[in-house]
């Protein structure tokens, strides 16, 4: 079945729930929704896998908005990972149930959990949160999970891994009047599959046959640059976008982050951060002005791979590879959103080359390695300078070589390497294997000393020769 032999008016919705979807523009679902919603709607239960932005929020969220009543008490519980993740679903989910009257309720830490109890006891129909605040909050009395009939899983894949389970297995366990389950995810590895029979009864597969992770509209490039580097190449790329490009930058560690947002500003480019030290009130306000593109360039930790919903975000740059494949594929999906173009960025150094590897024979991808972009017309420095890393033109071990200009010299090796050990005060484990190919010598030195060997080298003479010395890239 296509998207063209269907529209949402043939499906018969509720009058407020249709003409939410209506307003909002929307004529045809998604592949995902038209796969899963009808089946959700009978009361089967689904395991339902859509790379993001393909609108599975609304393939769990329609099902779940019609068979809930505006009663007060808890019918529905959608566990998300993050905050950001909750916040957005309960937003679409406010969004499409348009006039219906549920009340839909966020519950998730970092907040006042006071003020969550409060809208918790004054009745709610729907909640979406976090385990751990969920889990709270039952425990205190706020929140009867005995009257939830649906249970829903949004990134099943993240809530289902062992830091999550126990949390997700408990709060599952409560829901002892359960009488449908929903599972939704970019991604099923295996063993994630295997865990979720834990908590399906005859489901519905909605998802690939062999997992592949399919992001057409998304160009992905790596760039082969090391840690001094990356700003320099960071800046080639910004500087090469429009005026209504909107960048995401994604670091590993919110020090990280921090650095990168002083350091744009440095060279006048503005930037925020976004992770998980600031009050979730700053965060929510950072967001929204990401979505209304009054912030162009975002810098975040995974904290917002996954809760981040920008349709406008044009380039995701993974400042620092991710150590997980799944999150790249979290990462990147930021991005050509609802068929939108969009381009993704990796910085690689020499050690992680089979990172990028990985990646590619884990989700079937094409990541080509290629050079930044170069200056734009009529510019004629770079944005940001780009200084001597050693560590680019290291081998595995360490070592950079430097080829050297004989000039006839009729010096051996051994002879030149004692020159060097001596004339630069180095220890000779610092030089590796010599050899002579046709342009001169090369020799071997560890990165750590390279750079004032170079600089004696370069300040000096051998019996009246200068060596000239040259790096060869590894």
């Amino acid at each position: 079945m296509t998207t063209s032999s269907l529209g949402f008016d043939k499906w018969d919705l509720e009058e407020p729930i249709s003409r939410a979807i209506k307003e909002r523009g929307w004529t045809e679902p998604t592949e995902i929704q038209i796969e899963s919603v009808p089946y959700a709607r009978k009361g089967r239960d689904i395991v339902g896998q859509a790379r993001t932005g393909s609108g599975k929020t609304a393939a769990f969220g329609i099902p779940i908005l019609e068979r809930c009543e505006v009663s007060g008490d808890i019918q529905a519980i959608i566990l998300c990972p993050t905050r950001e993740l909750a916040v957005q679903v309960s937003e679409e989910l406010t969004i499409l149930q348009g006039k219906k009257g549920l009340a839909i309720q966020t519950v998730y830490g970092g907040t006042d959990i006071e003020k969550q109890a409060k809208k918790l006891n004054e009745g709610t129909d729907i909640v979406v949160g976090t385990p751990g605040r969920v889990i709270d909050m039952s425990k205190r009395g706020h929140l009867n999970l005995e009257t939830v009939s649906l249970f829903c899983l949004d990134e099943a894949d993240r809530m289902l891994d062992m830091g999550f389970f126990p949390d997700v297995l408990w709060i599952f366990e409560k829901t002892v009047n359960r009488k449908q389950t929903l599972l939704f995810s970019a991604t099923f590895p295996e063993e994630v599959l295997d865990a979720a029979e834990e908590f399906l009864r005859d489901p519905v597969h909605v998802m690939s046959e062999d997992l592949v992770v399919e992001v057409p509209e998304i160009d992905q490039y790596a760039v082969r640059v090391g840690r001094a580097n990356k700003l320099w190449a960071l800046g080639r790329i910004i500087g090469n976008t429009g005026d209504d490009s909107q960048i995401l930058i994604f670091s590993n560690t919110k020090r990280m982050v921090d650095l990168i947002v002083e350091r744009l500003g440095k060279f006048r480019f503005n930037s925020v951060g976004l992770h998980g030290d600031m009050p979730q009130n700053k965060r929510e306000k950072i967001l929204n002005s990401f979505r209304d593109g009054s912030e162009k360039i975002v810098v975040a930790t995974d904290v917002a791979a996954r809760g981040l919903d920008v349709d406008g975000i044009t380039h995701v740059i993974n400042y620092d590879l991710p150590d997980d494949t799944e999150v790249y594929v979290h990462r990147i999906g930021r991005t050509g959103r609802m068929g939108r173009k969009g381009e993704s960025w990796s910085f690689v150094s020499g050690k992680e080359v089979q990172a990028i590897d990985r990646i590619c024979s884990t989700w079937g991808l094409t990541i080509p390695f290629v050079e930044p972009p170069s200056l734009p017309t009529g510019v004629e420095r770079d944005f940001v300078p780009r200084r001597d890393d050693w560590e680019e033109v290291s081998d595995a071990f360490g070592m950079v070589r430097v080829r050297m200009s004989l000039g006839g010299s009729e010096k051996t090796r051994r002879e030149i390497v004692d020159w060097i050990v001596s004339e630069a005060r180095i220890p000779e484990i610092a030089i590796g294997e010599t050899y002579v190919d046709s342009e001169g010598l090369i020799v071997e030195v560890h990165v750590e000393k390279v750079a004032y060997v170079i600089d004696v080298i370069k300040g000096r003479k051998m019996d009246g020769v200068s060596l000239n010395p040259k790096i060869v890239n590894a």
